[in-house]
């Protein structure tokens, strides 16, 4: 029989508006059921008459659910919470503590953190330290095969939580929020993470908790920062969701990922604020061929030729890439005057540092890391591409070699692979195909090394691409001559 969800609420900050919050706990549960637990994030008291929180502390109201809170998050409020350690305040509602776990008879585990940020040792009774949060990393991650937590409750917001994901409004998280509640989440990797003190509601994309095709499928995080209650322009500040305890769940059910997930957002060093260098990626998907030909008379070429199509609409948006794309025909870090032509789903690209003048890749338009995530139309262009280009070079008596490396690469190049697994792939002109799954330490640059080889280009020298980068106004020449060299056979002027 399937483990029944926990059917919790988040609450931002209450600034002691405790009647408004309780009486909408109420209406909801009149209207949905009762929820289990309500989580109380960001200032739970405001620094205003204690009038109302008397009516509570004494008993006469009545908190509706059992409440959670976290603690003071600055000195005028630090007087409501007696002990560090956690306490009831009053009927039905509890402070968590400064720091710790809360697990549930379910097995559900809530981690908590209170206060702001401070890097002084020792922090202010309203802030936590660096030392705090690595004690609950260290508390918490050497357990035996520690996956994650529950859920996580702070009241400032992770520093670059917006990073790879979907706006976050008017908070800039690349200066509001706390590094240290970055690195935190970093390392717990909660499946919720609930955040206030900002004003504004934000419900990030869920984003991963590993690196594809290096380490193993873990669950997502999802994060959500509630604004205040009872705030004029009615921004969200309640969230109800339902939770099975991770301990109770199929492990892969656990690791489903959605479609609409995004790459971590805090890969990046909280010193520095600068991203962390993603593995090296380099052209995968690429046509060699024996050329000796002369290079032509220069001629610039700003963009691909007039003639071709024009840039249709993608019929789907794409998952959008984890970081910076040198592959993503709307990232700014491509190179588009190597762009050569551009079909309805994909593209073609010279490659930079290319063994010959027409090494060229095929590319899809929007950003997909493996083949299970293209459509079929998708797959059907890439198809296409492959036999043209088979055509135009028999036509110039030449031959073409075909590989790809689904290993440490961010954006799919090419169609043939199993799901989740990383392989070299690699096709000749003959129709025979090679097929060799990875496991670990697989030579990034093996395709180019064994065909610059003396065996088969004899150009041991251009085995890196590196050593073989041309100037702009050279790479232009060669995209323009390969733009009117493939015209007569581009299938994309017959649309």
């Amino acid at each position: 029989m399937a483990q029944k969800p926990l059917r919790l609420l988040a609450c931002g900050d209450v600034e002691g508006k405790f009647d408004v919050l309780f009486n909408r706990v109420r209406a909801i549960q009149k209207k949905s059921g009762d929820f289990d637990l309500l989580l109380c994030v960001g200032n739970f008291f405001g620094c205003t008459s204690d009038t109302e929180w008397e009516e509570y502390k004494t008993g006469i109201k009545k908190a509706p659910i059992q409440t959670y809170v976290l603690g003071a998050n600055n000195q005028e409020t630090v007087k409501y919470f007696k002990d560090a350690d956690g306490c009831e305040l009053a009927e039905n509602i509890t402070y968590l503590g400064r720091k710790g776990t809360f697990t549930g008879s379910s097995g559900l585990q809530i981690v908590y953190l209170s206060g702001t940020e401070s890097l002084n040792e020792p922090a202010p009774e309203y802030s936590f330290s660096p030392q705090d949060v690595s004690s609950l990393k260290t508390m918490l991650c050497s357990t035996y095969q520690f996956k994650g937590v529950d859920i996580l409750l702070t009241s400032p917001w992770p520093k670059y939580v917006g990073s790879f994901g979907n706006s976050s409004g008017e908070v800039d998280t690349k200066k509001c929020g706390s590094a240290l509640v970055s690195s935190l989440a970093t390392g717990l990797k909660p499946r919720y993470h609930f955040s206030a003190l900002e004003k504004s509601y934000y419900e990030r994309l869920p984003y991963r908790n590993h690196i594809v095709l290096q380490e193993n499928a873990q669950h997502v995080t999802r994060f959500i920062a509630l604004a205040n209650v009872g705030n004029p322009e009615k921004k969200k500040y309640l969230y109800a969701f339902s939770i099975v305890p991770m301990k109770l769940m199929d492990a892969a059910e656990l690791v489903k990922q959605p479609p609409d997930v995004t790459e971590n957002p805090y890969r990046k060093s909280a010193s520095t604020g600068k991203q962390i260098p993603a593995p090296e990626e380099q052209s995968t998907c690429q046509f060699f061929f024996d050329l000796n030909e002369k290079e032509g008379r220069k001629r610039s070429s700003a963009g691909r030729d007039s003639k071709a199509s024009p840039h249709p609409k993608q019929p789907r948006k794409p998952p959008q890439p984890p970081g910076p794309c040198w592959f993503c025909l709307a990232s700014p870090e491509v190179e588009k005057h190597l762009v050569v032509n551009i079909g309805t789903h994909c593209y073609l690209a010279l490659a930079k540092g290319g063994l010959s003048d027409d090494h060229v890749l095929i590319l899809p338009i929007g950003h997909y890391q493996s083949v299970v995530e293209l459509s079929a139309e998708v797959v059907e262009e890439v198809e296409k591409y492959k036999a043209t280009l088979r055509c135009f070079f028999k036509s110039r008596r030449k031959q073409c070699v075909l590989f790809e490396r689904n290993y440490k690469s961010h954006h799919l190049q090419l169609q043939i692979a199993q799901p989740g697994a990383a392989y070299f792939y690699v096709e000749l002109d003959t129709g025979e195909k090679l097929f060799h799954r990875i496991k670990r330490n697989f030579p990034l640059q093996f395709g180019r090394e064994v065909l610059a080889s003396e065996a088969i280009l004899n150009i041991p020298q251009k085995s890196d691409w590196r050593q073989c980068q041309l100037s702009k106004e050279e790479e232009e020449t060669l995209a323009y001559r390969f733009r009117k060299d493939f015209e007569p056979f581009d299938f994309t002027l017959d649309d």
